[in-house]
């Protein structure tokens, strides 16, 4: 599946979760599923527990997450080595 197919699984909607990026058809943010991730959550585990997610649904996250990043500059706060 490509990136383009990927981030269809993702919605932005305004009257949904306050217009955080959700995946699709679910109330489950692309911030949970990344927070269930960087806490030592596996995919298998986090498939368990939501019935009806998919591992395409994960990746999309992970994708949308990827091209946040892509398109934001970052300025340190501060200096290294000074």
């Amino acid at each position: 599946m490509d990136d383009k197919e990927l981030l269809t699984r993702i919605a932005i909607n305004p009257s949904v979760m306050l217009g955080k990026p959700v995946i699709q058809g679910t109330r489950l943010t692309v911030q949970y599923v990344l927070g269930l991730l960087a806490h030592g959550a596996n995919t298998d585990d986090i498939l368990r527990e939501y019935e009806g997610l998919t591992q395409e649904d994960i990746l999309a996250c992970l994708r949308f997450a990827q091209g946040a990043l892509e398109s934001t500059d970052f300025v340190p706060l501060t200096t290294e080595g000074v």
